[in-house]
């Protein structure tokens, strides 16, 4: 496939930060990208249920403020918050945990709109096994597939012939390891910082973590 891995990451602004919810600790995992397209259009692409599965996955359910979802093959939840054409939360319930998510849309100069992406993850054994990277390279997988979508919208991404392509593996692998490096600007100590994001990588790509 002809994508420019490079230009993708590059896109992504990464930063993970200690936070609590209900009394809890947490790790909050932002990604920052900007799209040449306005507010409402980026905001149609992201909750449009014809538009979703272009670029994203089928998404059932309510998507308005009470209502409840399920993404095909991945995490269910409840949206809490909806402010069209600028911010929407929702709870993300994958595996039995429960996670947050918070996308924000704001103007980033004519026709070009900033989206950031937070998702707020409890500190539990799977965080320590996979650190930022269990959910910041699939987000970054998603945020590109966006700008794919944004630039050919009748197109559909394919994912399984994506998935396969040595572009793939470079995209994950990059991310992956600028999720590591996010991590340890947090203050988390390198060593656990890497050798989650190797477990992470190795999770997306299919390949065997170093030293297992």
């Amino acid at each position: 496939m002809d994508i420019d891995v490079e230009k993708h990451l590059g896109a992504v602004s990464r930063s993970v930060s200690e936070v609590e919810v209900e009394g809890k600790p947490a790790r909050a995992v932002t990604l920052t990208r900007a799209y040449e397209t306005n507010a409402n259009d980026l905001w149609d692409a992201l909750t449009n249920q014809e538009r979703l599965p272009r670029w994203f996955a089928p998404v059932d359910g309510n998507l308005e403020k009470g209502g409840q979802f399920q993404v095909q093959g991945n995490a269910s939840g409840t949206i809490t918050a909806c402010a069209p054409p600028r911010s929407f939360a929702a709870t993300w319930e994958f595996g039995g945990e429960v996670s947050w998510i918070e996308v924000t849309l704001s103007p980033d100069g004519p026709d070009r709109t900033q989206l950031v992406l937070v998702h707020t993850a409890p500190v539990t054994p799977h965080w320590a096994e996979y650190g930022p990277g269990a959910v910041g390279v699939g987000w970054e997988l998603g945020l590109m597939g966006l700008a794919l979508h944004l630039s050919a919208p009748d197109a559909k991404f394919n994912e399984d012939e994506f998935n396969t392509s040595p572009e793939a593996k470079a995209f994950m692998t990059g991310s992956g390891d600028a999720w590591a490096e996010a991590d340890i600007a947090s203050g988390e100590d390198p060593a656990q910082a890497r050798g989650a994001a190797d477990r992470a990588i190795a999770f997306y790509t299919g390949a065997t973590p170093p030293g297992a």
